[in-house]
């Protein structure tokens, strides 16, 4: 398996982060867009009570973990294709 979902996925997480922290994003819109993790904390909490540097790091992991299950999946398809 190459992972390669799994490196682009994590690296469109991670520009995510970029353009949010530098200031491109200044009403964070594409941040709350895109971030998985920050859905649950505006469900079950206050965004304002996180830390911005957690949300980041959860961010690129969740966008990481999207991109393995995608790798996974293409991998047992190819494996049930060559059986």
């Amino acid at each position: 398996m190459r992972y390669t979902f799994t490196w682009v996925l994590a690296l469109i997480g991670l520009a995510l982060c970029l353009f949010n922290a530098t200031g491109y994003d200044p009403h964070n819109l594409f941040l709350f867009m895109f971030s998985v993790p920050i859905w649950f904390v505006e469900l079950f909490g206050d965004i304002h009570q996180v830390s911005v540097a957690w949300m980041y790091v959860l961010t690129v992991a969740s966008w990481a973990l999207i991109g393995y299950l995608a790798d996974r999946t293409v991998a047992a398809s190819r494996a049930r294709r060559r059986a």
